[in-house]
C-alpha cells in the first residue's frame, strides 16, 4: 500500500511540474537519476540524538525571526520560483540573470533544476515526515501551514533547489565560488528559521543536490550547455577572472557596498561584502 502511495504521490507531482515547466526539456527522467531513498539514509527517529539536534535548532531558528533582516531574508528565500531564487543569487554571482539579460546561463539553471526537482518527490512521499510546525502546533513565519501541512518535510525541496543552483554558478564562475557557497548555504538556513523543514532536512538535500549535479554532468547536453553558459559569462564580463569586473553596474558603484544576501551593507555590517565590485571581508 505504502509503494501505491509513493507511486501516485510522485506521478501527480511530476505531472505538476512538466506542467509548469511544459516548454523545458529536461536532461533525464525522473527514472534515469539516482534514487534519493536508496542514495539518504531515513530522517532521524524522535527518540534519537540526531533529533536532539534538530530540536535544538528548531528552537535557534525562532531565535533567528528576531532579527528583523534575516526573517526578511527567509522570507524571500520561501518563494517558490527559479525567477525568485536566482534574483537572490545576482550579488554573490556577480551579474544579474534574466532570460533576457543571460539567455544562455538561464537555460542552464532552469532546464538543471527542472530536471532535479523531480528527484525530492519520491523519498517526500515515502517518508512523509511531519513537519516542524505540524509537530508542535507551531505558526509558521511565511503564514504557509495551511498549504505545507500533510507534505512530507524530507528532503527539503527548497534547500536541494538552492544548494544545486550554488553548485551551478559556482561551475560558471569559480572566482566567486565562496560567495555563491554562502548565500547557498544561507538559503537553506532559511528553511529551518520559518519552521518548515529540520535541520537533518536541509543536511540531507545538501547532499541530495550535490548527487543531483554529478549525474546532470552524465549528459551531453548538459555538459554543452554549461559550456555555452560559462561563455556567455566571459563575453558579459569581459573574459575576466577579476571579482572587480564581474559586478554589473546596476550593483555595484563606488559608494556602495552589499552584503551577500543582497542587502547593503552600513558601517556596521561585518563579514563577506561586496563593495566596488570586489570581495571584503569585515571583522
Amino acid at each position: 500500500m505504502k509503494k501505491y502511495f509513493v507511486t501516485v504521490m510522485a506521478a501527480l507531482m511530476a505531472t505538476m511540474m512538466l506542467n509548469a515547466q511544459d516548454e523545458v526539456q529536461p536532461y533525464f527522467s525522473v527514472d534515469q537519476l539516482p534514487d534519493l531513498i536508496k542514495c539518504l539514509p531515513a530522517p532521524p527517529a524522535f527518540d534519537s540524538p540526531e533529533f536532539a539536534n534538530d530540536m535544538m535548532r528548531f528552537a535557534w531558528g525562532k531565535q533567528q525571526r528576531l532579527d528583523p533582516e534575516r526573517a526578511e531574508i527567509a522570507k524571500r528565500d520561501a518563494v517558490w520560483s527559479y525567477e525568485a531564487l536566482l534574483a537572490e543569487f545576482d550579488v554573490p554571482f556577480g551579474l544579474h540573470m534574466s532570460p533576457e539579460n543571460t539567455p544562455e546561463i538561464w537555460k542552464l539553471m532552469v532546464t538543471s533544476m527542472t530536471t532535479t526537482d523531480a528527484m525530492r518527490v519520491a523519498p517526500k512521499a515515502y517518508y512523509h515526515r511531519q513537519r516542524p510546525f505540524e509537530r508542535f502546533q507551531d505558526k509558521m513565519l511565511t503564514d504557509e501551514e495551511a498549504e505545507l501541512t500533510g507534505e512530507g518535510s524530507y528532503p527539503s525541496g527548497h534547500t536541494m533547489r538552492g544548494w544545486t543552483a550554488a553548485l551551478l554558478l559556482a561551475e560558471v564562475n569559480p572566482a566567486a565560488a565562496d560567495t555563491i557557497f554562502a548565500r547557498g548555504w544561507m538559503y537553506g538556513e532559511s528553511r529551518v528559521i520559518v519552521g518548515a523543514h529540520w535541520q537533518s532536512d536541509v543536511d540531507a538535500s545538501r547532499v541530495a543536490a550535490s548527487i543531483a549535479v554529478c549525474a546532470l554532468h552524465g549528459s551531453p547536453e548538459f555538459r554543452e550547455q554549461m559550456a555555452k553558459a560559462q561563455e556567455e559569462y566571459r563575453e558579459k564580463t569581459g573574459q575576466s577572472s577579476n571579482i572587480a569586473e564581474v559586478v554589473p553596474s546596476t550593483l555595484a558603484t563606488s559608494s556602495q557596498a552589499y552584503r551577500l544576501d543582497g542587502i547593503q551593507a552600513t558601517e556596521d555590517t561585518r563579514g563577506i561584502i561586496i563593495k566596488d565590485g570586489k570581495k571584503i571581508l569585515k571583522n
